[in-house]
């Protein structure tokens, strides 16, 4: 995976691949048969499939604030938990990342969370031998107030997803700002709020130079997932995510927004348009493109 940048008004972008990772492919795609979503995206051994944490990092020369869209899972995964998971650092880290493009954990101004599932936060703190440290000590943290409460009193079958070393520290530091729907970090970097997948599950959106930019989290894990029906096992709110699908898919088809894939191993940003009903890729890019 390359990294990518551009230059949007007065926002630079840039790639962070923070890693990859293998997920069970019957979760990511739920109640569809294996012969349908097998057709895009081939499963493992394990039934498996490939994807990948694709971080992106907002500098902006207006307010001089340097913005990271999520981190990953970071590096505090046990052996046995990293098999299960696949997690595979060897092409890409998140420090890596940053640091191939002029840029250290303590750049970082404002670190946003999509949500505090673990391949999202993880790599917001580290083992100091056995204490954990904030890597991005300069920064202000940010998460919607309703995904906070979901991570800090999860229920039974999310709770796996927000794991302890992840959320604990968090909840005695005084770096985490609780942000609501209408948040807006500076004129042309705003949010969209989508509560199917999670409660809170925020996607940041960049408008400058004519042209929209949605970092679209786990509401479109993969181009795989644009049929409307193709929602993820792993959405609490299943038919909440297919409302706000098709509410999103219509109006990013409609304006041609660019949807940048945090989790699609072989496609970077996308553009969709209907046809005969049916959403579909128009365009496959990378920032560079833009």
């Amino acid at each position: 995976m390359e990294l990518t940048k551009t230059t949007l008004g007065d926002f630079e972008l840039y790639t962070i691949p923070a890693g990859d990772v293998k997920l069970d492919g019957g979760a990511m795609f739920g109640v569809v048969p294996k012969t349908l979503w097998s057709k895009g995206i081939e499963a493992d051994e394990k039934n498996r499939i490939q994807m990948t944490m694709r971080c992106l990092l907002i500098k902006s020369n207006k307010t001089g604030r340097v913005y990271l869209i999520d981190n990953g899972s970071g590096d505090k995964f046990n052996e046995k938990m990293t098999a299960i998971y696949g997690l595979d650092y060897s092409k890409h880290t998140l420090i890596d990342s940053l640091e191939r493009n002029g840029f250290s954990f303590d750049d970082i101004t404002d670190m946003v969370f999509t949500h505090l599932h673990f391949d999202h936060c993880g790599g917001t703190t580290s083992f100091d031998n056995e204490n954990l440290v904030f890597n991005f000590k300069n920064a202000t943290h940010y998460v919607h107030k309703d995904q906070w409460e979901t991570a800090t009193i999860p229920n039974a079958r999310e709770k796996a997803s927000f794991l302890k070393e992840n959320i604990e520290p968090m909840k005695s530091s005084d770096q985490i700002q609780l942000i609501g729907d209408d948040h807006v970090f500076e004129p042309g970097l705003s949010i969209m709020v989508m509560n199917g997948h999670t409660r809170g599950q925020i996607l940041p959106k960049i408008e400058a130079d004519g042209k929209t930019i949605i970092f679209v989290a786990d509401l479109l894990p993969t181009h795989v997932h644009i049929p409307l029906a193709w929602v993820m096992g792993y959405d609490m709110y299943p038919t909440q995510t297919l409302k706000e699908k098709e509410e999103f898919l219509e109006i990013a088809a409609n304006e041609k927004w660019y949807l940048y894939l945090e989790h699609d191993y072989y496609k970077e940003v996308i553009q969709l348009k209907k046809e005969d009903g049916k959403y579909k890729v128009s365009n496959t890019l990378t920032l560079s493109d833009l």
